[in-house]
C-alpha cells in the first residue's frame, strides 16, 4: 500500500510543477462606463517552454478574443489572430498597442477595482493544454500611462 500512496504524491507532485509552466503577471481589464459593448484585458505572460496562447475565457463577456493590433500606413488596424507565440523564457506582453484580448458584449459595466476572471488556455509544443485561471484588476482609462491613440480613432 506504501509505495501506491507515494506513487500518488509523487504524480500529484508532478502535476502541480506542469501547471506552474506558465506565469502571468500583472493582469488588468479597462474599466468601462455604463453600456459601453467591450473591453480589453491585458498582461505578462512567460511561459517556460515555447508555447502559445489558444483561447481566453471570462464570465464578464459573451465573446472573448485574441487580437493584435497593427499600424501600417498610419492607419491602426485590430484583427482577431487565432493565437500569440509564447516563447520558453520570454515575457509576452499582451498590452492596448499590439496583442491584446478583447471582451466583446460585455454582460455588465466593469467598474474601477472589480477583480475580472480570466481563464487562458495555453498549449504547449507537445499539444498538451494548460488553464490558468487568472484575476485581473479593473483600472479607470486615466489611470494608465497615456500612448498615442489619435490614430486608433
Amino acid at each position: 500500500m506504501k509505495p501506491v500512496k507515494y506513487l500518488m504524491l509523487s504524480l500529484l507532485g508532478m502535476s502541480l510543477h506542469v501547471s506552474a509552466q506558465t506565469v502571468v503577471d500583472d493582469a488588468w481589464v479597462r474599466a468601462t462606463v455604463p453600456g459601453q459593448p467591450s473591453s480589453g484585458a491585458f498582461m505578462h505572460i512567460t511561459a517556460a517552454t515555447d508555447s502559445k496562447l489558444v483561447e481566453v475565457k471570462s464570465p464578464v463577456a459573451k465573446t472573448v478574443q485574441i487580437h493584435e493590433s497593427k499600424m501600417e500606413n498610419d492607419v491602426m488596424s485590430m484583427q482577431a489572430v487565432p493565437s500569440i507565440a509564447l516563447p520558453a523564457g520570454k515575457t509576452v506582453n499582451i498590452e492596448p498597442e499590439g496583442y491584446h484580448v478583447m471582451l466583446i458584449d460585455l454582460v455588465g459595466q466593469i467598474k474601477e477595482g472589480d477583480n475580472v476572471p480570466l481563464t487562458l488556455i495555453v498549449e504547449d509544443s507537445k499539444g498538451i493544454k494548460e488553464s490558468i485561471e487568472v484575476q485581473a484588476q479593473a483600472r479607470a482609462l486615466n489611470t494608465m500611462p497615456m500612448h498615442d491613440h489619435q490614430h486608433m480613432h
